[in-house]
């Protein structure tokens, strides 16, 4: 569970320590990702952006990879125990084709076993692994029972300050997520974390010592007429049953909005209006008020719009299928998360029910930890954990701009419509992170021990560096002054092109356990990739990386 924001003094579930991403190799058919251009792909400007595939072209490739995943295991040095699932694939302008797989061992899933096949017109061009090391276990048989390693995960949930804990038993897995993989057991914990945000902390347990070896939250904090709370009167595309109008967009997914009227589990009651026109623009505290559910809807249908325009991404999963939002959750709860178990967006209404927490930057943010989990699947702890929530802060943003409304214009302040902090000030800033007084401008050792909604800043502050450059600058009438680690001035390449190298990098290149160094290479390999490896672009990537001290 990944909730927008963590409050300060309150229990972190971030671990203290960062997983180390897996090392890639550069011989053979492996390939570190500084040098993940593959062989013969254009240099030209955005030949390698993704194309767009129907649903059916998509599933034959998907069908096409599957069927000769035997084949691909063996090709790439994999041991007999292991055998490929195809999880997703993308196809490149160039017609390269990026196939993303999970690995199991023994019939065991492997944790942290994720790779990506990058070929070219059939051959194999070069993989990116997540972990580099041999999968093999001396055995299969645990020492410790699913029971003590269940009892044990919830013990680590109540200490967390997590509520009302409950582990849904212990299924053995291979642990590959950092050194040497090793058979361990993974426990789901439900319940509630110490603010009201539902739980599912994921705990990973070796199974031949007990020792737990790693833990991360699986929630993760998202035409008729709408009058919003934050960006005032907009179209949203409903429909008609019978005689009754339902926040239903079958254009888009059929994405649909629900109401839990105050209460924290189950769907909701889907919002539904005689008249076609939703909400009155102000917030109520009732639990049938309608102004959240058309900022949140609103959301949706321009997070969608902006992932199809600019990346020719056709849904969170790229299969068309749109996820749902439930506003209205909990009395008086200040958040907002992504659930992908039940791939849906929710958002508190804050404090005393009428501040929610729906506007337009936040709904983006949502949405987009659907996405990563669905492509790279950075795990929700460490480093990692920082990309996770920077990918969304970078995508919300984007967002923001794509939607070019004039009630809340495009900024790199994250949640400034919400006044979390009841001063009006944001609850992040991508220019100077620690603006916020907890967030990393710049890469450090310790970087990863800090909660993950803090060690973002480092990728949010890369992300404006690479888009703006440094110095002072206002846009859209918001002043910016960023600085550099290492008194450099970096010049921008501009937002769009940012957005392209990121979402190539997250989608080809990064893995469940990329670090900020990895980050750093897989963005060179997406800019190389897009622009060539002598590219402006390219340099400005290195630079700008350089700037917040990852080098």
């Amino acid at each position: 569970m990944s909730p927008l924001y963590a409050r300060h003094k309150r229990t972190s579930l971030a671990i203290a320590t960062a997983v180390a991403a897996g090392a890639l190799l550069a011989t053979g058919l492996t390939t570190s990702a500084s040098a993940q251009t593959p062989a013969g792909a254009a240099a030209t400007p955005l030949a390698a952006a993704p194309t767009t595939l129907s649903a059916a072209a998509r599933t034959t490739l998907i069908q096409q990879a599957q069927a000769g995943a035997t084949e691909t295991a063996q090709q790439i040095g994999l041991g007999t125990q292991e055998k490929l699932v195809v999880k997703d694939v993308v196809k490149d302008v160039d017609g390269t084709v990026h196939t993303r797989y999970e690995r199991t061992y023994a019939g065991l899933p492997v944790l942290g076993g994720d790779l990506i096949v990058h070929s070219r017109s059939g051959k194999t061009q070069g993989v990116t692994r997540a972990n580099k090391s041999a999968i093999k276990v001396a055995s299969l048989t645990p020492r410790v029972t699913a029971a003590k390693a269940a009892q044990q995960a919830v013990s680590a949930a109540k200490t967390l300050g997590s509520a009302k804990t409950a582990a849904d038993g212990a299924r053995k897995v291979i642990w590959a997520g950092s050194g040497k993989p090793v058979l361990a057991y993974e426990t789901v914990v439900g319940g509630l974390q110490d603010d009201g945000t539902p739980n599912q902390l994921h705990v990973i347990t070796d199974a031949t010592t007990g020792k737990k070896l790693y833990e991360y939250q699986g929630i993760e904090n998202a035409t008729g007429t709408g009058k919003s709370l934050y960006s005032g009167t907009v179209s949203l595309t409903t429909t008609l049953s019978g005689s009754t109008y339902q926040l239903s967009d079958a254009t888009r997914g059929s994405h649909k909005t629900y109401n839990l009227a105050h209460k924290t589990s189950g769907k909701g009651t889907l919002f539904t209006d005689a008249d076609n026109v939703w909400g009155t623009g102000s917030a109520s505290s009732s639990s049938t008020d309608q102004t959240a559910a058309v900022d949140a809807a609103y959301g949706a249908q321009e997070t969608w719009d902006f992932y199809k325009s600019t990346f020719n991404r056709s849904g969170i999963k790229n299969n068309g299928v749109g996820a749902y939002s439930r506003v209205h959750y909990g009395s008086s709860y200040v958040n907002a998360f992504w659930d992908d178990s039940c791939f849906c967006m929710t958002y508190g209404d804050g404090e005393g029910n009428v501040n929610p927490l729906t506007s337009l930057d936040v709904a983006g943010h949502e949405m987009s930890h659907g996405v990563t989990s669905n492509t790279a699947g950075l795990e929700y702890s460490g480093e990692s954990g920082g990309l996770n929530e920077a990918t969304s802060d970078i995508f919300g943003t984007g967002v923001e701009f794509f939607a070019n409304n004039s009630n809340d214009v495009g900024d790199y302040l994250i949640g400034e419509e919400i006044d979390i902090n009841g001063d009006g000030t944001p609850l992040r800033y991508m220019d100077k992170p620690s603006k916020d007084g907890g967030s990393a401008d710049y890469w450090s050792s310790t970087v990863g021990n800090k909660d993950v909604h803090y060690s973002s800043g480092v990728a949010n502050h890369f992300f404006y560096l690479l888009a703006e450059g440094s110095g002072s600058k206002t846009i859209n009438g918001v002043t910016y002054n960023s600085p550099t680690s290492n008194g450099s001035t970096v010049t921008g390449i501009g937002r769009a092109k940012a957005l392209q190298i990121w979402y190539k990098a997250l989608t080809t290149y990064m893995t469940s356990t990329t670090n900020y160094k990895a980050a750093r290479t897989a963005t060179l390999s997406a800019a190389s990739a897009l622009y060539g490896s002598t590219s402006t672009e390219y340099k400005a990537v290195a630079a700008a990386w350089s700037a917040v001290n990852v080098a």
